[in-house]
């Protein structure tokens, strides 16, 4: 007798173990996704941090600059003129030449000068010898007066005509130093050191004394100076500057990228300028590769005072918010914090914090776009190169506008 198998258990069987198997597999499954799960939570933590750089806060010595606009001008500025009438013979300087005091510049034909010195000193040997024949009577006469022979108002006429001749000969020896004079003229020399312009005169015209517009104009260029503006407001701090002593002023391109010179304060005007709100003010600059030209515009820095040991952070690390500014704070839990603070000064790469950072204090100086309140961050360090350079900027006042 053949038996059939039993299908119904069969198939239960088969279920059971298909239960048993799926049982196993969800439990594998669920024994994974939390480990999953906890990889997940830490990539995205690693994710969140916010790159950033960072910029340990410490102390410094701060300078206050002010910042003006000026133009460069010569110290002293010659019109070179003909003191005598003449006729320009000789010419020893070129246009646009650097001379120097006491250089030959030109020469005016000497010759009716050289005639009138003749003349003033044959003048004065003729009157010389009169003079000594006028003595000679003089003498004869005071003989003869003593002897009773000559009245004593010929004697008195004698002596009279002998103080006109030595009158004479004074008079003789002023026309001889005014012919010399004139005849020095002839010669004409640099009256200062500097450079020459475009000459006005060519060789072979005729020259006066009496002429306005000069022969050459020399312009004084080493030293040279920079006549700038500063604010009213300024007043008080350039002049205690000014009487503490040298007052560094720099000269600068006109859109204050390069700097051209360096000199120092040397004249303060009297008075403000009430049209303007403005005080004039002038430097001096040795300007050693003529880097500076008479009629050039450029933006002047002085230091008018230095901070010593203040809070100096880079200006970057200055955030601005609804309540006022800020800096966002590195903790050390790797968290930023958005601390208020308070600037007493500021410059083009720096300001000086009063309130709200202390030394040590890490703030964030770039990358505080995605930062917020409480926020991860990777921070780096500031490179230290940029932090120097940061640290020798500073404060800006006046106007370069």
């Amino acid at each position: 007798m053949i038996r059939r198998p039993k299908l119904g258990l069969t198939i239960f069987g088969v279920a059971a173990a298909g239960a048993i198997a799926c049982g196993a597999w969800y439990e594998l499954i669920g024994s994974v996704k939390p480990v999953e799960a906890a990889a997940q939570s830490a990539s995205s933590q690693a994710a969140a941090k916010v790159p950033v750089t960072s910029f340990a806060v410490k102390t410094a010595d701060f300078p206050v600059y002010t910042y003006g606009l000026g133009v460069v001008s010569p110290f002293k500025t010659v019109t070179v003129r003909s003191r005598v009438d003449g006729q320009i013979t000789k010419v020893f300087f070129r246009q646009g030449q650097m001379v120097k005091e006491g250089d030959p510049l030109l020469e005016i034909d000497q010759r009716p000068f050289i005639a009138a010195l003749e003349q003033a000193v044959a003048k004065k040997a003729q009157d010389e010898a009169n003079l000594k024949n006028d003595q000679l009577n003089l003498e004869r006469f005071q003989k003869l007066a003593k002897q009773q022979f000559e009245t004593q108002q010929n004697l008195d006429a004698q002596q009279a005509l002998v103080d006109q001749m030595i009158a004479q000969i004074k008079g003789d020896q002023a026309a001889i130093d005014n012919a010399q004079t004139n005849l020095g003229y002839t010669s004409i020399k640099a009256p200062i050191s500097g450079r020459t312009g475009f000459r006005l005169v060519d060789p072979g015209n005729i020259v006066h004394a009496a002429d306005t517009t000069g022969i050459v104009t020399i312009a004084q260029l080493q030293p040279i100076a920079v006549q700038f503006t500063e604010p009213e407001e300024q007043l008080q701090a350039i002049d205690k500057a000014y009487d503490s002593g040298e007052v560094p002023v720099e000269a600068r391109s006109s859109d204050g990228t390069r700097t051209l010179s360096q000199g120092k304060l040397v004249i303060m005007d009297n008075s403000v300028n009430q049209a303007t709100g403005t005080i004039s003010l002038k430097a001096r600059f040795d300007n050693k590769d003529n880097a500076l030209w008479p009629g050039l515009s450029v933006t002047t820095r002085m230091l008018i005072d230095t901070r010593k040991d203040v809070i100096v952070v880079p200006q970057d690390g200055v955030q601005h918010g609804p309540s006022g500014l800020f800096a966002y704070v590195i903790g050390d839990n790797g968290k930023v914090s958005a601390r208020p603070i308070k600037v007493s000064q500021s410059g083009d790469a720096n300001a000086v914090v009063s309130e709200g950072l202390k030394v040590g204090d890490r703030i964030v100086v770039a990358g505080q776009s995605r930062l917020f309140d409480g926020a991860l961050v990777d921070e780096k360090p500031q490179v230290a190169s940029a932090a120097a350079a940061q640290a020798n900027s500073g404060t800006k006042t006046g106007s370069a506008d």
